[in-house]
């Protein structure tokens, strides 16, 4: 399966690096391609176009992924609106917060996030002030990297297994358990 990648470079998201960095020791996804900058956006959608699945990931609203700067010409957006047609017959992966509501608009299918906290004033905004780093560090790494040991199956196996997995974790850590009720998978 040709495998994309898009997690524009952001030291703030790296914590999401375990979900892709071993795809190609799962059977047949030798073929990945990652994206962290440095593209023009329509190099970007050539490189949709010529996926199977297509992984995006870091920060973003409803109106789709962030480029946070590394991707020229692509106006605060390397996945939005004008990309959707693209994504509409690929095997989609949607992390950034409120990616919900960017797969709801357009009827886009896959798993994906809702508002997903991963930093502590984002917490705090979501109704968990207080919320020290350790609780939101810790959730950021048992996610990525629960989901990391099953990101090259399929995406119902994946998804079974993180909410799973990560339900472990949300018993006793809030931010997990925020963010393991804001998970989907839509086929």
């Amino acid at each position: 399966m040709k495998t994309l990648v898009i997690h524009p470079a952001d030291k703030s998201t790296d914590f999401l690096i375990p979900i892709y960095m071993n795809l190609k020791s799962f059977p047949d996804f030798d073929d990945v391609t990652i994206i962290r900058g440095g593209m023009m956006k329509s190099e970007v959608d050539r490189a949709i176009l010529e996926h199977d699945r297509i992984m995006m990931m870091g920060h973003g609203s409803p109106s789709g992924l962030f480029s946070v700067g590394q991707f020229p010409g692509a106006w605060g957006y390397i996945i939005d609106g004008q990309t959707v047609d693209l994504l509409q017959d690929k095997e989609c992966i949607f992390i950034w917060c409120n990616a919900d509501q960017f797969v709801n608009r357009y009827n886009l299918k896959g798993l994906y996030s809702g508002m997903f906290i991963s930093e502590t004033m984002e917490a705090a905004y979501c109704g968990l002030p207080g919320t020290s780093q350790d609780i939101v560090t810790e959730s950021n790494d048992f996610f990525a990297n629960e989901f990391g040991k099953v990101s090259g199956t399929s995406l119902i196996e994946a998804y079974e297994y993180i909410k799973d997995s990560y339900g472990v974790l949300a018993d006793t850590n809030p931010v997990a358990k925020y963010n393991h009720h804001r998970l989907y998978l839509k086929s």
